[in-house]
């Protein structure tokens, strides 16, 4: 019961540091909704809270968190599409204006992906057949660089993955048309975890660039 305890201890410090100071902007969420204009594709991962990374505020992004921030291929069979679900609420009725795709270092699904993980098994899991979306990205990986080392390829393929992800975007017609009319943008951003970095993908020159946002006090000598 510790981990819980602190759980609630942290929300009664919500309570307190965070919700009493902005009673009246929850208030005019809970009144009014949401209206969001970025969606946020990223990772479940513990260490990647979009949130917190971008500083945001309650009512600010509208998040999609899943294992590899993947973003299926459109499709219609089946009966459940948590993840496209998710693309049509904010795209269809948020009207949101942005979209981007976070991916990150040290990615767990990325990393079961390039050890083949559930390559040869055909059975009941989930991960093998939902980290396989990227399987574009790591071929690419293996085939452009096959005497990389691990790290390297790990880093190619998350990257990667950020680009399958936003090509799969665009084969949902109701993203495609809105964004072919010039009603919505995609990001496609990538985080570095030990170095506190943020690069982002261009797509003209295929390729991704850092965001420099100055040096962080403990780097000023």
């Amino acid at each position: 019961m510790t981990e819980i305890n602190e759980l609630l201890q942290g929300f009664q410090r919500f309570r307190v540091k965070s919700f009493e100071p902005n009673r009246e902007m929850y208030n005019r969420l809970a009144m009014k909704g949401q209206t969001p204009r970025t969606l946020l594709i990223g990772c479940s991962d513990s260490r990647v809270d979009p949130a917190i990374l971008t500083d945001s505020a309650p009512g600010d992004l509208f998040v999609v968190r899943n294992v590899a921030n993947l973003i299926p291929p459109y499709e219609t069979t089946g009966r459940f599409h948590g993840t496209s679900a998710a693309l049509e609420y904010a795209v269809c009725n948020l009207q949101v204006n942005n979209i981007i795709v976070l991916g990150h270092s040290h990615c767990g699904g990325i990393s079961a992906l390039l050890d083949g993980y559930g390559e040869n098994d055909e059975g009941e899991g989930y991960i093998a057949p939902w980290v396989r979306i990227a399987a574009p990205a790591r071929d690419e990986v293996l085939r452009r660089w096959p005497d990389a080392s691990r790290e390297f390829r790990q880093r190619a393929c998350e990257r990667a993955g950020v680009r399958t992800s936003l090509n799969n975007l665009m084969t949902f017609p109701f993203i495609r048309q809105r964004v072919e009319e010039g009603g919505l943008r995609m990001y496609g951003w990538y985080y570095d975890l030990e170095n506190g970095e943020l690069m982002q993908y261009d797509p003209d020159k295929d390729r991704f660039y850092d965001l420099y946002f100055g040096p962080l006090a403990a780097d000023i000598p």
